[in-house]
């Protein structure tokens, strides 16, 4: 009897590390494009306009959310609140902003250290789709636990270093969580998003429910979209810095 329950403990220990072991990194990120449409509806949108509201401060502060996305990855957001309208955007070289809430009613230029997450944002296809061209790595860590949910874990590491953790659900292989950790300044910084609710949009699933914060931190802001459009007519000019607060 001994000797046969060793051989159960030795056969579910190598099942167990052969489901472990079933996918590549290759074969994942083939998964997650085909899950969201295929590489044909993928690459047919050219442009991205997602809007709803925007939850912050506990679910207290809900403002008009508007976000445009464009290939080159040129990438606006906008979040309005009692006829204030606060504005990030990067055109693809340069990001700046708009923040009214915090008193500053003029458009500035941002550093793009600070602007790592919003220009992630730009991508519309996600950082797995055409990972070759973009020159990231991938590299499998199996799977782990996100919320009940044994995901498949991938890392993505960028040319310059930044990474980011992309986890996929085991059955339908879209994202539902991506922790980024970027340096900033010479300074680490990670921020998770939680994606939820897909729907279809010219052909590609898109999440229409998104948490995001700071790593650890319960200080979490939530988008909701109840309307999406692919492939609207917008000039690079929207994304680009204003010409009038040219210096």
């Amino acid at each position: 009897m001994r000797g046969s329950g060793s051989i159960v403990l030795a056969l579910s220990a190598c099942l167990a590390a052969f489901s472990a072991q079933a996918f590549t990194a290759d074969e994942l990120a083939d998964k997650n494009a085909a899950a969201k449409g295929g590489l044909d509806a993928l690459h047919a949108i050219q442009s991205l306009r997602l809007s709803g509201k925007l939850l912050v401060n506990n679910d207290q502060i809900r403002l008009a959310y508007v976000e445009t996305r464009k290939r080159g990855n040129q990438v606006r957001v906008e979040a309005s609140l009692q006829g204030l309208t606060a504005v990030q955007s990067y055109d693809g070289s340069q990001a700046w902003q708009i923040q009214p809430f915090q008193g500053r009613k003029d458009p500035e230029k941002m550093p793009l250290d600070d602007a790592k997450d919003l220009i992630e944002d730009a991508d519309i296809d996600g950082p797995l789709v055409d990972y070759k061209s973009k020159n990231y790595k991938l590299d499998y860590l199996g799977t782990e636990d996100v919320d009940g949910t044994e995901a498949h874990k991938i890392q993505v590491t960028k040319p310059d270093g930044d990474v980011l953790y992309v986890y996929l659900d085991p059955d339908y292989f879209l994202e539902i969580r991506i922790v980024s950790r970027h340096l900033v300044r010479g300074a680490p910084k990670e921020t998770v998003a939680d994606f939820g609710d897909y729907e279809k949009v010219g052909g590609v699933y898109l999440p229409f429910s998104i948490v995001s914060g700071a790593k650890g931190s319960s200080d979490r802001q939530k988008t909701e979209y109840d309307k999406a459009q692919a492939n609207v007519d917008v000039g690079n000019a929207y994304f680009q810095f204003p010409a009038s607060a040219q210096k």
